[in-house]
């Protein structure tokens, strides 16, 4: 079995790399080498997929042990972990914590705020004229904006962490150094904010993971500074990118985009197949690690090694979703994986869907002829994807 060099050149647009098809096809379990660190597998197929995210055996916490060297895009294993990387009980623990913030009933509550938001934003866009970046003057600041009053960031304090994140989210498009010492500012700046809710505390999550911290120990001082900046990039730069992400892809399939506009109540379905069709992130972020002998296609992953899966690539399994390359917005089932599987499934998830339904909902509304105006330059070393410039007019 060939090892393999990985992450694989993704294209410049939201295309994928064949080379994760042809994988599925003729070797759903393959063996590859990252920039760092040891040998992994990379699972491609659904149901193997399925099974790393969701079966116990396979666990996260190892990739934060460097006597493990474990297999990363970066030369040094993270110093600061995350509940990505953690496993239950210890990431069942800080789920909780959270959980009531991000349930369907409460994101319905925050529909309201989001709608001020887009509306304001497409007002100021309006007012500047068209051609517009909808990347700058929407997508990104409808995600940002309001993550950032949800956890309780002063409105002057926002630039400076789009900043700090866009640097952390990267893996060749900063230097090393860069990288580290933006994740360096940005658990710098949440201890200072953290002070902050200590002295005036408020109606946010911030003040709920420090009460959490101080009053009921139930989580420790790097846990709650670690728990903040997780949310803070994970809650904009993912949904921001899809609010372009999706524009452009409607904009780039006018029979979609005409079906769309003809049944606007077809929204919700659109959504979830735009989220199973487009490849948001390149490599995943962080591998499993087999805690026993586990086979998967017929191949055997022994205990102690790493696992990759790529649930975006998943998505494209023919077996599951039937001329999967086609964007269908009548799937009787889609059961994808754009919010993973398991444990780690997306605590944002119902917050994720509300944005993209506000603002991809008001654009087709408010502008029946929104289309591109110019060249779509699509961000490039990152680990989220998507346009960097969208220039459209209406």
């Amino acid at each position: 079995m060939a090892v393999l060099s990985y992450p694989f050149h993704e294209p410049d647009d939201l295309g994928i790399n064949e080379t994760y098809l042809r994988l599925q096809r003729e070797e759903p379990v393959a063996r590859v080498q990252l920039p760092y660190g040891t040998e992994a597998w990379l699972v491609t197929r659904y149901a193997d997929v399925r099974t790393v995210m969701g079966d116990p055996r396979f666990v996260r916490a190892p990739v934060m042990d460097a006597d493990r060297n474990p297999p990363r895009t970066m030369p040094e294993v993270p110093r600061f972990g995350t509940i990505l990387s953690m496993d239950p009980p210890e990431h069942t623990r800080l789920r909780r914590i959270l959980a009531k913030a991000f349930t369907a009933r409460h994101t319905a509550r925050l529909r309201e705020r989001a709608q001020q938001i887009v509306d304001g934003l497409l007002d100021e866009m309006e007012a500047h004229g068209s051609p517009a970046d909808l990347v700058s003057a929407l997508a990104m600041p409808t995600a940002i904006t309001l993550i950032s009053e949800m956890l309780g960031v002063p409105d002057l304090d926002r630039v400076k962490f789009r900043e700090w994140s866009d640097a952390a989210v990267a893996i060749t498009a900063f230097t090393v150094p860069e990288i580290e010492a933006a994740f360096a500012s940005l658990h710098g700046y949440l201890r200072e904010l953290v002070e902050e809710k200590r002295r005036n505390p408020g109606e946010d999550m911030l003040t709920t993971l420090v009460t959490a911290h101080d009053e009921e120990d139930r989580l420790t001082e790097d846990e709650l500074v670690s728990f903040g900046v997780t949310l803070l990039i994970a809650g904009h730069e993912t949904t921001g990118s899809e609010i372009s992400n999706f524009t452009y892809q409607l904009l780039t399939h006018p029979d979609r985009l005409a079906e769309l506009r003809a049944d606007p109540e077809l929204l919700p379905a659109a959504i979830e197949e735009l989220l199973r069709i487009t490849k948001l992130s390149g490599a995943p972020a962080f591998p499993r690690f087999a805690t026993e002998d586990v086979v998967l296609s017929g191949v055997t992953i022994a205990k102690g090694e790493a696992v990759f899966v790529d649930g975006l690539v998943a998505n494209r399994d023919e077996s599951v979703f039937p001329h999967a390359d086609v964007i269908d917005f009548h799937r009787p089932s889609n059961q994808h994986f754009a919010f993973g599987h398991g444990v780690h499934h997306c605590i944002g998830a119902p917050l994720a869907r509300m944005e993209l339904d506000v603002a991809i909902g008001t654009l087709l509304k408010r502008y029946p002829d929104l289309r591109l105006a110019g060249e779509v330059e699509f961000k490039k070393g990152r680990l989220v994807r998507g346009p960097h410039v969208l220039p459209v007019a209406w």
